[in-house]
């Protein structure tokens, strides 16, 4: 018997590295009110894929901005995005270099060693 009383989204990620074309997978995540982007990106590397690269640096203040991605086409910091029912698709930022899945480098050229 399924519950159908429990809500769900569904996140639409971007995945791939700078060297291949890309591709979309669908995770169906559990809705909570109160739920961000990033607490559903992280419960699909707890529970359905521990190999989704994201980037995210919550606990130390010093290195927040790490988690911004394109959240429905916007630049959003994902841990302030709020998780909606339906759809929602997750990219990488635009303009800087991918690494893979939604890591970009973030470190400016003139820092580079």
């Amino acid at each position: 018997m399924v519950d159908r009383s429990i809500k769900k989204a569904v996140l639409r990620v971007r995945r791939g590295t700078a060297n291949d074309e890309g591709r979309y997978n669908d995770f169906e995540v559990p809705f909570e009110e109160g739920m961000s982007v990033l607490d559903a990106l992280r419960w699909i590397r707890v529970n359905l894929d521990s190999s989704l690269a994201i980037r995210y640096s919550c606990i130390n203040a010093n290195a927040c901005k790490t988690c911004m991605a394109l959240v429905n086409g916007e630049v959003e910091y994902t841990c302030i995005a709020k998780l909606t029912p339906g759809i929602i698709t997750v990219e990488p930022l635009p303009k800087r270099p991918l690494i893979r899945d939604l890591v970009t480098d973030t470190v400016p050229e003139e820092e580079k060693l």
